[in-house]
């Protein structure tokens, strides 16, 4: 067994790190990146954030790693820019939009009229292409396949929905929900009631539970952090 070094040891104890997830980082590439400046093996994150989301991410090390399921099933809050007029098929900027819609008839009243449908307990299905699993694999792995992927309705809870700025074909959004929501189907979900399609075109988580992005750290400030530490020890 590997002896810890001093530094090292109030990580293997345990830490609840609040890392603001760059753009374009899977929430596995900021553990990678933890677990390998820190140099212990346990380490995991609390709920994933998409690639082309930012925002926070509480990453657990050592022993806290048990209180994981603990942190990902408190209330999450984001802000969201939903694209209107158009369609994906990740339902977000991963993919290229087609089915150009007009926005004739879309107006601030339309779409809270919508938004109603959309708040307090609701029946959603997830993306295609997540990370959900079936059969023991990740669905995205045969919807990029080209292959027919079913996926059923689950249970979420929209504790706020509501209009931060309108701009079309862009609309900025606040959201509070329960864990398990995906936000990228809430704007499917709008553009097609709204009967104009929509994509989710901008995300970044606010906080989880009582855990606010404003005091989380960057990546790469924790990473600057970490190095001077080991530097000097």
């Amino acid at each position: 067994m590997i002896e810890s070094a001093p530094w090292q040891l109030p990580f293997v104890e345990g830490k609840v790190l609040l890392i603001d997830k760059p753009l374009t980082w899977t929430s596995f590439d900021v553990v990678a990146k933890v677990r390998g400046s820190i140099g212990i093996k346990k380490v995991g994150h609390a709920g994933t954030l998409d690639p082309l989301a930012t925002g926070l991410l509480i990453v657990c090390t050592g022993k806290f790693t048990k209180k994981i399921n603990e942190y990902m099933g408190l209330e999450k809050e984001y802000r969201g820019t939903f694209t209107l007029g158009a369609v994906t098929p990740t339902f977000d900027l991963e993919s290229a939009p087609s089915g150009f819609a007009s926005l004739d008839g879309v107006t601030p009243e339309a779409f809270e009229s919508v938004l109603n449908n959309f708040r307090g307990s609701i029946l959603q299905v997830p993306p295609i292409f997540s990370a959900i699993k079936q059969g023991g694999k990740p669905v995205y792995l045969a919807a990029r396949k080209g292959l027919e992927v079913t996926m059923e309705p689950r249970p979420v809870t929209i504790h706020a929905f509501e209009v931060v700025d309108w701009r079309l074909p862009e609309v900025d959004v606040r959201i509070v929900c329960s864990t398990g929501t995906y936000i990228r189907s809430l704007a499917n979900d709008v553009g097609a009631a709204l009967g104009c399609g929509g994509y989710l075109s901008a995300l970044r988580r606010t906080r989880i539970g009582a855990f606010r992005v404003e005091d989380a750290q960057t990546l790469e400030g924790f990473l600057s952090e970490i190095a001077s530490v080991r530097k000097n020890s």
